[in-house]
């Protein structure tokens, strides 16, 4: 990912310097095929430079294609909620069983590039025809088909290469999780958000990131595959097990190794690589809890900025657009460590391990946790009240000219008299004696009583709205919403005190009547804005309507009391509060969850493939990729299996994610980094002395 932190790996675990950087991920075709040697054609060079030309498509081809990827799965979630009209854990559970299923497809592509097609094939005719599961295939190719491209005196240029990699990739995530979201809400598509531009644009992106790759064929270095290393890999770790099983005799000399008990039908050679396999791999099972976390940010967080308010007064985020901090953070932060943060605890002699700096990645994303915890407890205060059977909530809008006293059967609420046009503060519980109950309403005003029965449900929000009508006093009991209006939205419902019917229109695009005498529409869904110029149109002319500031995530009744002068008399109620809490409190738990992947995730690939053997580098990329995968599955299990308050299922997910950190950091306490080449050539040297003593052992048999 960045040649700097790559190098400076090399120092902490790498004994020989002039090696070239853990970022070339070198698959099985990079080692020479067996059988007649196939001579590499030298690419053309870049404006003079050693950097090979063909690297320009390669790089331009991965932007194009980490735009088409974050840009689409950037709008997805709200896509589902929006278009589908699922709830927010169904929704959160398919966006992360789509993300691990592109993370899961990297096995295949790793093997197809490794055993069969090659890195050059597997990235064109996978994009080509699978786009879906050409994500797969690309993952675990791209990198190393671009490391192929340089020759083995360049080095130091492949080692930057991967930093400008890398940049790609984050530039491609920036700007489309910032357009993306723009393209879905302020372009409209029959009156909705344009869901079809939003996908669309991507996908011309992920058409023209092929154009591009194929364009460059002729200048590309492509190394053919060798052999299905994985395949062979099973066979080994399959037949050790089966002849460990096979020999348990006491009898029987024990073995340095689990794996040595495969050298009968296996070469030392593979079996010193798939040692050092299964140790990285090994080391790899507590990294998925990590990613369970971090992809999040597309799901839960996004949901969780749908119920903030997103006016950052010269322009108003879309609440997915949010989660373009985490590539512009991660292009920040990454001069800033291996400039800054790394060379100043080098100063301070401090060994700050890879184990050490992916555990602090860890213990980072658990605090980002912990502040979304916070931040969803204060979104909370201005839900509504969480409905629970046999209860009901009420309130009630007097708009009467005099204050009224209201009195419910069996009910202590109300202990004063509601004045005219007095906006409530809150919601008022109502207790029931079963599913449904029949209520007695006493209003007394001025004197006077009257009394009205009306049937309430469990479950359910209503206003009791008091009126003069025909010189006596009446009510009528309307439902209200039972939840914010979603996505950021506003909702809107009129009631009419006029004596005629009106036509109502917010924004030139929604058209809503009203019946005359306290008639009461439906709810409109509008976007956060200021309303000042609606129409009100009467059997006796046409009216300005002003609503003022309809804001993010409330709800409001409006009542039309009187025309006059050319304008519309309104009074406006807020039933459900607007979001209070700001978009930018997400800034920190962004900012503490990006820090972490540069720590975390930078650092392990590099870490990883330092450990493993040239042979599978392709094949082990993809096994890094697999704990991205599982860990969306496990967010996919709690979200379904186990739905509770978000806020709670924010600090599960931190507690487990540093339950997790004290087991990997224990796990790296007793791991003994290792060079690929010394292991290998002392595998060589335990050979031959093995080999002599067999000989030798023979010799005084036959002696015997």
């Amino acid at each position: 990912m960045v040649g700097d932190e790559a190098r400076g790996e090399m120092n902490t675990f790498q004994r020989n310097e002039s090696k070239e950087s853990l970022f070339t991920f070198i698959s099985t075709g990079d080692d020479p095929p067996k059988g007649d040697f196939h001579v590499q054609k030298k690419s053309p060079k870049l404006c003079g430079s050693n950097y090979p030309l063909s690297i320009a498509f390669i790089v331009v081809n991965e932007f194009c294609e980490r735009f088409s990827y974050y840009g689409m799965r950037a709008v997805l979630t709200l896509y589902f909620i929006s278009f589908f009209h699922w709830d927010e854990n169904l929704s959160t559970a398919v966006y992360h069983a789509f993300s691990a299923l592109c993370y899961f497809t990297p096995v295949i592509g790793a093997i197809m590039a490794d055993s069969w097609l090659g890195k050059y094939k597997v990235l064109s005719m996978v994009g080509l025809f699978l786009i879906a599961l050409g994500t797969g295939g690309i993952k675990p190719c791209v990198s190393a088909f671009g490391g192929d491209q340089f020759e083995e005196e360049h080095t130091s240029e492949r080692s930057k290469f991967f930093s400008v990699f890398y940049l790609s990739i984050n530039a491609g995530s920036l700007i489309s999780t910032f357009v993306t979201p723009v393209l879905r809400g302020d372009v409209k598509c029959f009156g909705e958000d344009c869901y079809a531009l939003a996908f669309g644009v991507p996908a011309a992106l992920m058409v023209l990131a092929l154009v591009v790759f194929i364009a460059g064929s002729g200048l590309y270095r492509k190394t053919p595959p060798q052999g299905n290393v994985l395949l062979e890999v099973c066979k080994c770790i399959g037949f050790a097990i089966k002849n460990r099983l096979k020999n348990r005799s006491h009898q029987i000399p024990k073995r340095d190794h689990w794996l040595d008990w495969a050298s009968e039908q296996y070469s030392k050679q593979l079996i010193a690589e798939v040692k050092m396999v299964t140790r990285v791999l090994f080391l790899f099972l507590p990294l998925p809890m990590f990613w369970a976390l971090f992809d999040q940010q597309g799901s839960r967080w996004t949901l969780q900025a749908t119920k903030m308010n997103a006016d950052f007064g010269i322009y108003v985020l879309q609440p997915d657009q949010m989660q373009f901090l985490n590539p512009l953070l991660i292009l920040v932060f990454i001069p800033i460590f291996d400039l800054g943060l790394y060379p100043l605890i080098s100063m301070c002699k401090f060994n700050f391990t890879p184990i050490r700096k992916m555990a602090t990645g860890m213990i980072l994303a658990g605090m980002a946790f912990g502040l979304a915890a916070i931040v969803e407890v204060k979104i909370n205060e201005t839900d509504m009240p969480q409905l629970v059977p046999k209860e009901s909530l009420i309130q009630v809008l007097n708009l009467a000219k005099n204050p009224v006293q209201v009195t419910i059967q069996d009910q202590n609420l109300f202990q004063q008299p509601v004045e005219a046009f007095q906006n409530p503060d809150e919601y008022s519980h109502l207790i029931l004696n079963g599913e449904q109950q029949s209520l007695r309403f006493i209003l007394q005003h001025q004197g006077s009583s009257l009394a009205f029965n009306y049937t309430v449900k469990e479950k359910s929000v209503y206003s009791l709205i008091v009126f003069e009508a025909e010189g006596s006093l009446s009510s009528r009991l309307i439902t209200d919403l039972e939840a914010k209006p979603e996505n950021g939205l506003a909702a809107v419902r009129f009631i009419n005190g006029l004596s005629q019917d009106v036509n109502l229109t917010i924004d030139s695009k929604q058209f809503i009547p009203v019946q005359r005498n306290y008639g009461v529409s439906g709810y409109s869904l509008v976007e956060r804005d200021t309303y000042d110029n609606g129409k009100c149109i009467t059997e006796t002319g046409e009216f300005t309507l002003d609503l003022g500031l309809l804001d993010f995530g409330a709800s409001y009744t409006v009542v039309i009391t009187n025309v006059s002068g050319g304008g519309v008399q309104t009074w406006k109620s807020e039933d459900i509060k607007a979001n209070n809490v700001h978009m930018a409190w997400q800034l920190p738990q962004y900012l503490l969850i990006s820090a972490g992947e540069v720590m975390f995730s930078i650092t392990g690939l590099a870490f990883s493939y330092s450990q493993s053997p040239a042979s599978m580098k392709s094949v082990l990329q993809a096994g890094w990729l697999l704990t991205v995968a599982v860990g969306n599955t496990l967010v996919l299990v709690v979200a379904q299996a186990a739905p509770m308050a978000q806020w709670a299922e924010f600090v599960l997910f931190t507690v487990l994610l540093f339950a997790v950190c004290i087991i990997f950091s224990i796990m790296g306490y007793f791991y003994v980094s290792v060079d690929p080449e010394d292991l290998e050539e002392k595998e060589e040297k335990r050979e031959t002395p093995s080999r002599g003593n067999m000989i030798s052992l023979v010799t005084q048999k036959t002696k015997l």
